[in-house]
């Protein structure tokens, strides 16, 4: 298990996430506990870790609007208008996943929830990553990790690595709901929609 500076580690910690590892890094909200989105196995060992409702899909980091069609989602011109509003930035956005081979990310719901983070290092880093998976780090309905030394009191020795950043003081990201055509905000987080 290992500790630095995340700004100069980006190529040993996209290694490191490609080969299946679990860590701790500084999203463009609060610190996450992030895995391959596309790995099933790493999904499946972060709702161990986190003690998450095995229900309850994650959010998805993603580098680009061109990473949806890795999850076969596909959004209409009217969807894309909306999501290069608020893209890059603070709101994760729910959109219709029905593929049977994503169920272990949409948990039977047929939706997945996805940011393209404000931050440009941390897009720089998903773009060699690819999507990540990204839940704030903490055991659920326990405060979020603001803090390495928070982050370590949950997952100690656990996962692979932590990147440190600093304090982390932003609230959760803004959750909304896209369904034909209209938007709903589920959860108003860093962004007032």
């Amino acid at each position: 298990m290992a500790t630095f500076k995340l700004a100069q580690s980006d190529r040993f910690v996209a290694a490191l996430l490609k080969s299946g590892a679990v860590g701790v890094i500084p999203t463009d909200t609060l610190y996450g506990l992030v895995g391959s989105a596309l790995a099933r196995k790493t999904v499946e060992r972060i709702y161990i870790l986190r003690r998450r409702t095995p229900e309850k899909p994650m959010i998805i980091l993603i580098a680009s609007l061109r990473d949806l069609a890795l999850f076969g989602v596909k959004p209409t011109a009217g969807e894309k208008t909306i999501l290069q509003k608020w893209w890059p930035g603070k709101v994760s956005v729910i959109l219709k996943c029905p593929s049977k081979k994503f169920a272990y990310l949409h948990r039977g719901s047929k939706a997945l929830a996805f940011r393209m983070p404000d931050s440009a290092h941390l897009r720089a880093l998903l773009a060699k990553t690819g999507p990540l998976v990204a839940p704030s780090a903490n055991f659920e309905g326990e405060p979020p990790a603001r803090t390495i030394a928070e982050a370590k009191r949950y997952f100690g020795e656990s996962i692979e690595f932590y990147g440190d950043a600093g304090r982390r003081v932003s609230k959760p990201s803004t959750i909304v709901k896209i369904e034909n055509g209209k938007s709903t905000v589920l959860r108003e987080g860093a962004v007032k929609i």
